[in-house]
């Protein structure tokens, strides 16, 4: 939904949309995507702080509108299963994500029980790859980084969780993810036991 709220901002702007812009956007922030889609288009000087506030806002617009038609029918193959038997193991469960609607779509997807503490973006000083975010979601889990691991399926993603210290898991390209400890093609794959073949430390 991010991708096909940005590729509509990027045809505004007419920058070409290419699966690496999409790729690089994956885990950014709002601000952070936009300045990438506008140097990708040899752009990044030719828009002012006002119209890149309107672009931005825009592109939340669109992504609203297509969260708003979530339901848990869109919850990816196995992320419940998983969920499930991380609470059912005593695992301590945070939500890290980059995105501000990120609690309304918990909320669409019936999801939100599993995640008691969700980090706020908007208090961090730094977005991913830096690894603000993912520090935060351990002091929330009143953890050491090193007692804990994340999921992501951004190569900017994987690198805050690399540089937090902690365990990084990938979803999807293990050519794109290949700096994580553990890479997983597809969700369905995600699993406990899984997991635990790659290390003793989960």
């Amino acid at each position: 939904m991010h991708s096909k709220a940005w590729q509509e901002i990027a045809n505004e702007v007419g920058t070409k949309w290419t699966k690496e812009l999409a790729n690089n956007l994956k885990g950014v922030s709002r601000m952070d995507s936009l300045n990438l889609i506008l140097k990708s288009g040899n752009q990044n000087h030719n828009y002012t702080a006002k119209q890149k506030k309107y672009l931005t806002d825009k592109k939340n617009s669109i992504y609203l509108r297509l969260v708003n038609q979530l339901t848990p029918y869109d919850v990816l193959p196995g992320i419940k299963d998983f969920l499930e038997s991380l609470i059912r193991n005593n695992y301590l469960i945070a939500l890290a994500s980059a995105s501000k609607n990120s609690s309304e779509v918990l909320k669409r997807l019936k999801l939100t029980r599993f995640f008691p503490k969700i980090v706020d973006p908007s208090t961090l000083k730094h977005g991913k790859p830096s690894p603000d975010i993912y520090l935060e979601a351990a002091k929330l889990l009143k953890l050491n980084p090193e007692q804990c691991a994340g999921i992501e399926d951004a190569k900017a993603g994987v690198d805050a969780i690399n540089a937090a210290n902690e365990i990084s898991i990938g979803i999807g390209n293990k050519d794109i993810l290949k700096q994580a400890d553990i890479v997983f093609s597809n969700t369905k794959k995600l699993t406990l036991d899984n997991i635990k073949k790659f290390t003793t430390i989960i």
